[in-house]
């Protein structure tokens, strides 16, 4: 098998883990659709969202958010999470990369979607406090959590980091899809997404349900064999770059310097594998030509 070959199989498989079986065409749709986007294509958000340091940052951004005991308790009882993980991934992933990437028209209607979804969340908590996926402060806290995320892991472990100017400008631009979605008035700099990270540090805390999502997505995700050690390496480097505090609500033990080697090591393979090769070059390319026809 050649080099090029293996590439190509490698990066399908990935690709496929986490756009889905649909991600092929998904794909040629964000990309390939003619009309204005939100973004440029050398915007700070393109740059972080385009990375392979979102799989790391997304896996810490799940580690986190588990930490609010509404947002999981929310998730734990309407979400498919422990059925449909991957399915979860690729939908989450696919909503990304459409207001990330997408046209306007497509965006702003993969935003209508989860809105319409989150308004048909609701439920109480075992203390008998009601909680709702719509309430604007939840929202933050998954916004504040994901933004950071994503930035902190790009700063690591991508292959451009951002300077501070890009930060802001990133935090700035996340915070434009994060108010379409109903946060009210989201962060706009680094250290304004800092701030509001602090204020919920009081709130945040590991509830049953937090540890068993941490059970399922460390233990029973469906991997093939093969893909095992990227995402043992991709789990190391999410655990290092939480803070103290949340590992030790977890229960989850560092190893900084076994995470850092295995992150940058998992990354470049990720990238390695995910670079377009002739043959998926072509398929996007038809697929494209079919959306503009």
């Amino acid at each position: 098998m050649t080099p090029g070959s293996l590439r190509e199989r490698l990066g399908d498989a990935v690709f496929r883990r986490v756009a889905g079986a649909d991600g092929e065409a998904e794909r040629a749709r964000i990309h390939g659709t003619p009309g204005p986007r939100w973004f440029t294509q050398d915007s700070a958000i393109a740059r972080v969202h385009g990375d392979a340091s979102m799989f790391v940052g997304g896996l810490r951004a799940v580690l986190l958010q588990t930490l609010h005991p509404a947002a999981m308790t929310a998730v734990a009882e309407h979400s498919g999470y422990q059925g449909d993980l991957w399915g979860r991934l690729a939908r989450t992933s696919t909503f990304i990369a459409t207001t990330t990437f997408g046209p306007d028209e497509h965006a702003q209607r993969a935003i209508d979607v989860v809105r319409a979804v989150h308004r048909r969340v609701v439920g109480t908590l075992p203390d008998g406090t009601p909680y709702a996926a719509d309430d604007p402060h939840l929202l933050r806290w998954v916004h504040v959590a994901e933004v950071e995320s994503f930035l902190l892991a790009h700063q690591v472990y991508g292959l451009r980091p951002l300077d501070a100017a890009g930060r802001d400008a990133y935090v700035a631009e996340a915070g434009l899809v994060g108010a379409r979605l109903g946060v009210l008035e989201p962060p706009r700099t680094e250290a304004a997404l800092a701030a509001d990270l602090a204020a919920f540090r009081p709130e945040l805390r590991a509830v049953p349900a937090a540890h068993e999502a941490l059970r399922h997505l460390r233990h029973e995700a469906p991997l093939p064999l093969p893909g095992r050690p990227a995402y043992a390496a991709l789990w190391l480097a999410a655990i290092d770059l939480l803070p103290a505090w949340a590992r030790a609500e977890l229960r989850l033990r560092d190893h900084p310097w076994l995470a850092r080697r295995a992150g940058h090591a998992a990354t470049r393979a990720v990238r390695w594998a995910l670079t377009p090769g002739q043959r998926r070059t072509r398929r996007l390319e038809q697929v494209t030509r079919s959306w503009e026809s």
